[in-house]
């Protein structure tokens, strides 16, 4: 899963948002590591319900235009749960290797 998808889908853990809201939850989620511009964000989506990961939640009039609410599906919730967990495992096995062999600091001291 790519990070932005993984970001997307967290983004909508919550409450279903439209382009612009998941544009600026992920920012937030991601503290700024991930900026979607609209036109990468709705390739996601497309991928991500074709994939049946989201959905359209619903249309609502914005300004003369239709602004689109995405939800996660009951799959989504799961592929994003595995990825989490996987996400972990790996910073975990990360983290106790680092530990493990942390070089000497000058002096030897440390």
């Amino acid at each position: 899963m790519t990070e932005p998808a993984f970001f997307v889908l967290t983004a909508l853990v919550d409450v279903p948002r439209h382009g612009y809201g998941i544009v600026g939850e992920v920012a937030e989620l991601s503290e700024g590591r991930v900026s979607l511009k609209i036109g990468t964000l709705y390739g996601v989506l497309d991928r991500l319900a074709g994939e049946d990961l989201v959905e359209l939640d619903r249309e609502e009039p914005h300004k003369g235009r239709l602004r689109r609410y995405y939800r996660l599906t009951d799959r989504g919730r799961r592929a994003l749960t595995a990825e989490a967990a996987r996400q972990a495992a790996n910073a975990k096995a990360a983290s106790q290797r680092l530990a493990a062999h942390r070089p000497a600091t000058v002096g030897g001291l440390g």
